[in-house]
């Protein structure tokens, strides 16, 4: 298994550290750049934690495995940072991925703060060992089902691909939009190459076209097969898992990557706290933090307050979850139990509809929140 360094040096078998596993999409096919913020904020929250004392005086160390969005690798990548002593696990993007390592440290009795993945069923069953700083897939796409009614959006098509992500958004979308007077039309990408996508839509009269494709293909052709398609002028196009929100999406798409809202989870303005982290991240990413870099940030100070205030035991941690009250870059941190999700979940979590404006690329527009 492919590891990356600890930012505290090699990995410390002397007990003088606390260590936190990271599980963080770092090669193909994970999708890399989400991956870099999501490591970019739990290694700045680590360094934050260490320039206030650490833990109760001992060294936060954070121990890095690079799942590259194989959940696989990632159920082995559990076993062995349980065995490692880790006090807790930290981050996975990629849903799926998330949802067979969560599963795995339920079994082993390991506490999992999950920092990024949106999937409703995390676990199988409820648990009290992992809890989630992202929002449930179900409130965020019904969040963008409501922006794509308000924007008169009745005909929308889906370009999905197979998977269990994908296929939650679907139903959730029809689901929420149904009952709406909305209908939702999927195309399946296994048989329609992207220029095919566009006689499609044109055929059921969508307005709006959603993309629930993998990053960079099939999304990047599918975007610039109907962006110079005359017919399909006025539609739409739409990417709820939030594909635009990196600047590898502005270096495929140029100006065709503008006006595609997606989904992020950031407050209108950011708290004193998360204005400082933004600074650092910039510096740190030599670019704009996304908002999955504060989900990094934020899932170690959850953690650190959690272990400074009853140790490194791993139960005790797991205990915790409905005790929690910490001031994160995004707001005020607290877990609950939400009907229908098996997983302690922050029921706050700021959601946005944004774009990329056409103007100015590098600049978003807030469109919806939630």
């Amino acid at each position: 298994m492919n590891t990356a360094p600890t930012p505290l040096g090699a990995e410390r078998t002397d007990g003088s550290s606390v260590r936190i596993g990271a599980l963080v999409p770092l090669t193909r096919p994970g999708w890399v750049e989400a991956g870099q913020h999501l490591l970019a904020g739990l290694e700045l929250a680590v360094r934050d934690v260490n320039d206030a004392g650490g833990i109760v005086g001992r060294p936060l160390e954070l121990v890095v495995r690079d799942t590259a969005a194989d959940p696989q690798r990632a159920v082995a990548a559990v076993d062995e940072l349980a065995s490692l002593g880790v006090a807790a696990l930290a981050g996975e993007y990629h849903s799926v991925v998330a949802r067979a390592a969560a599963g795995r440290a339920d079994a082993l009795g390991l506490p999992f703060l999950c920092s990024s993945a949106v999937l409703d069923a995390l676990t199988d069953q409820p648990t009290e060992w992992v809890a989630r700083l992202s929002p449930p897939q179900s409130r965020g796409w019904q969040v963008y089902a409501d922006f794509l009614l308000g924007a008169g959006h009745s005909r929308i098509a889906v370009a999905a691909q197979p998977s269990v992500y994908w296929a939650s958004g679907t139903r959730i979308l029809r689901d929420y939009l149904a009952p709406r007077g909305g209908t939702v039309i999927e195309l399946d990408m296994r048989a329609l190459a992207p220029t095919a996508v566009c006689d499609e839509l044109v055929d059921h009269r969508a307005t709006a076209l959603l993309l629930l494709v993998g990053h960079p293909e099939p999304a990047v052709s599918i975007v610039k097969s109907v962006r110079r398609d005359q017919r399909l002028a006025e539609i739409m196009i739409g990417a709820p898992a939030g594909q635009p929100e990196f600047a590898e999406w502005t270096t495929s798409l140029g100006d065709d990557g503008a006006a595609i809202p997606f989904l992020r989870y950031l407050p209108e303005r950011l708290s004193p706290l998360g204005a400082r982290v933004d600074t650092a991240l910039r510096e740190r990413l030599a670019e704009a933090p996304s908002f999955v870099a504060f989900e990094g940030y934020d899932t170690v100070a959850v953690l650190a307050d959690v272990l400074r205030s009853h140790g490194a035991d791993r139960a005790r941690t797991a205990q915790s979850w409905p005790r929690v009250a910490v001031e994160g870059t995004r707001g005020q941190i607290q877990f609950s139990r939400t009907p229908g999700i098996s997983v302690w979940q922050w029921a706050s979590t700021p959601i946005q509809v944004v774009d990329r404006d056409p103007a100015e690329p590098d600049r978003f527009r807030i469109l919806h929140a939630g």
